[in-house]
């Protein structure tokens, strides 16, 4: 059996030959114009599972239990940089032409059957059920006696790691476009949507920067840290790692989105200004 560091690295390896197999077939009947959009989803896609291999599967995951600003990097791998990259690349549609054709037509068979699963699972995907997910999740871990045992048990620090990425999958498949998925909400429901994740990561932030002790025993238990921090230090540094390079997703995302929507006004106005003159 696999060790659990390998494990990561064993699941990319098949995601990543599922997706290289029906990558392949896509590009095959895909037009120029859909062949240029799959190359710079490709680059995101292995984008991705380098960031999910490096927070998993490398030093990262090693030193993330001696320091917690590393423990704090190896989240924002999961959740800001590989989660967005993923929903970016929208590797669903090529993953599942790569699976053989039998294995398709039995998960096929079985969905059509499932058909009250499947709606539940809509219901729950919708943007206001992932949106308090998400965040409760993610402040759910953060609490000190539950970070605690992530520290003492590998299957439950898995289990964190694993609820980070998919929720954080679902999160931004909200706001970002991810063939064949769709966002369900206009551009501003997607800024605010976004601000309001990022003002619970921020709000994170504070408590860790201004907590006069360090939070959590597993990590103020140690004798001595690399680097020589202190254990209080370690967690102020770690959330100088969620505000900063935490936030810089929420801020990008949210840029684009306002230039896109912004850039959008002038033409529809234009748009009905000339309905109007045609009616006139």
């Amino acid at each position: 059996m696999p060790s659990p560091l390998a494990a990561p690295f064993l699941a990319s390896l098949v995601a990543a030959l599922l997706y290289a197999v029906g990558s392949r077939r896509h590009l095959r009947v895909a037009s120029p114009a859909r062949r240029r959009a799959l190359r710079w989803r490709m680059v995101a896609f292995w984008t991705a599972l380098a960031a999910l291999v490096a927070a998993l599967d490398s030093a990262i995951d090693d030193q993330a239990a001696k320091l917690f600003w590393v423990h704090m990097a190896q989240h924002v791998l999961l959740i800001m940089v590989a989660a967005p990259l993923l929903v970016l690349a929208a590797p669903w549609t090529p993953i599942w032409r790569g699976l053989p054709l039998g294995v398709r037509r039995d998960l096929a068979a079985t969905v059509v059957r499932r058909r009250r699963l499947l709606a539940a699972i809509g219901a729950v995907a919708a943007p206001l059920p992932v949106w308090i997910m998400f965040n409760l999740d993610l402040c759910m871990w953060h609490v000190p006696a539950l970070y605690g045992v992530t520290l003492r048990s590998e299957p439950v620090h898995d289990l964190e790691h694993l609820s980070f990425l998919i929720l954080a999958v679902l999160f931004w498949a909200q706001v970002i476009e991810s063939p064949p998925l769709r966002p369900r909400m206009e551009q501003p429901q997607r800024v605010a949507y976004v601000l309001g994740g990022a003002a619970v990561c921020w709000l994170l932030a504070l408590v860790l920067t201004f907590a006069p002790s360090a939070l959590y025993a597993g990590y103020g238990a140690l004798a001595s840290r690399p680097g020589g921090l202190s254990a209080l230090g370690d967690q102020q540094v770690a959330a100088g790692v969620m505000l900063g390079p935490g936030s810089i997703p929420y801020g990008v995302f949210v840029f684009m989105a306002l230039y896109r929507w912004l850039g959008s006004q002038p033409e529809a106005a234009s748009r009905g200004r000339g309905v109007r003159a045609h009616r006139s």
